[in-house]
């Protein structure tokens, strides 16, 4: 079994300090194989809010693969935005805007879906489709991930735009042979197959750390991955008080994949056993 930690949305910058080492506590305590941070590290792509993300990283004992959100470029720099967009992204988290890691069962791909002229929405293009089908290709018997900031789909609830290209490349990536897909961007927690494309998994971390919180605790998710099945937990700080900030189990969802997609076998509400 393979175990991997998503994260998204820290915004440092717009964050609660006094969440972050209640975060990491929990993340050593999980021991995972791999640590995912769809993006969005900063609120405004400043040297001092990258210089923070990058010390959060490094208290992190287990690998990481991040890939940029659209607060990780500049909004008020327009000559950085439009000619260096990532450079200071670069510096500070990883110089790969797009990595892949392959483990145990496991290969993940990571996703730049940033569109540095359109600051809010993203875009997939068919090239960068095309990229991740091709990682995927090489290893077609280990379960497939990708990562990305934007989501693929959007719920009747969302007022923000779809990003640009996400309808063909949920298709492509679904006839590639994707399992799953990882994002952030909303600030909500979701785990359920695309409406449009069942054979994919859709997760969907909220935010780690920021107090920019739409309706929902700070919250992240955890994957336990055994071949076919798969098990999300989501960790929130719902339950902390006052004195004692904290991220408990509050949820698992268990999916196995059939021949018509994922279905969900399982669900429980409240502590789990992933909180112990």
């Amino acid at each position: 079994m393979t175990r991997l930690i998503h994260l998204s949305d820290l915004h440092y910058g717009r964050d609660d300090p006094e969440l972050e080492t209640p975060l990491l506590d929990t993340i050593a305590e999980l021991d995972p194989d791999l640590v995912v941070i769809s993006g969005d590290f900063t609120q405004r792509a400043r040297r001092s809010q990258f210089a923070r993300a990058r010390a959060f990283l490094d208290r992190i004992a287990a690998p990481t693969l991040s890939v940029p959100g659209n607060h990780d470029t500049p909004l008020d720099n327009l000559f950085l935005r439009f000619l260096r967009p990532f450079h200071r992204y670069k510096r500070a988290i990883d110089r790969q805007l797009e990595p892949v890691h392959e483990g145990d069962g496991i290969i993940v791909a990571g996703v730049n879906t940033v569109n540095r002229f359109a600051w809010q929405r993203g875009r997939m293009s068919r090239h960068t489709t095309a990229r991740v089908c091709r990682v995927f290709d090489e290893v077609p018997d280990k379960v497939q991930i990708a990562v990305l900031h934007h989501p693929l789909e959007h719920g009747p609830e969302v007022d923000k735009r779809l990003m640009k290209g996400a309808r063909a490349a949920l298709q492509s990536l679904a006839e590639c042979g994707t399992d799953v897909v990882l994002s952030g961007h909303l600030h909500e927690a979701r785990a359920q197959p695309f409406s449009t494309a069942p054979g994919l998994l859709f997760v969907q971390a909220g935010t780690g750390l920021s107090t920019r919180l739409r309706g929902e605790p700070n919250t992240f998710n955890l994957l336990d991955i055994d071949g076919s099945r798969i098990a999300v937990t989501t960790y929130s700080n719902a339950l902390e008080t006052a004195n004692s900030p904290a991220f408990r189990a509050t949820g698992t969802a268990v999916f196995e994949r059939a021949p018509s997609g994922w279905d969900r076998v399982a669900e429980t509400v409240g502590p789990t056993r992933a909180a112990q």
